[in-house]
């Protein structure tokens, strides 16, 4: 899985399973395209990743996740339920501004 952190004001964390980066999903009007330079960063472990997620919560940042591996590690970390994953083409997601 990849996390890529923008700063900003509020950093934006993104987070996406290695396999869908560079993809675009259709699904009637709407699209979800994984480009590389939004959420191509550093490659992690489940472990690394759960806590460098919980540690960006911890700093008020804002997620972007994107995959079931990334949504699981997002879950692990508490930063999202499964109530607040959706889906586009069979691909979960999950946008939070905490």
């Amino acid at each position: 899985m990849f996390i890529k952190i923008h700063k900003s004001y509020r950093n934006i964390v993104a987070v996406c399973d290695s396999d869908l980066i560079g993809k675009r999903f259709e699904e009637g009007k709407f699209q979800l395209h994984l480009k590389e330079n939004f959420y191509k960063g550093e490659e992690k472990e489940m472990e690394e990743l759960t806590e460098l997620i919980r540690k960006q919560f911890a700093f008020d940042a804002t997620f972007n996740v994107v995959g079931k591996e990334s949504i699981q590690a997002a879950i692990e970390a508490g930063v999202i339920s499964q109530n607040d994953v959706s889906e586009l083409a069979g691909i979960p997601y999950a946008l939070t501004l905490l």
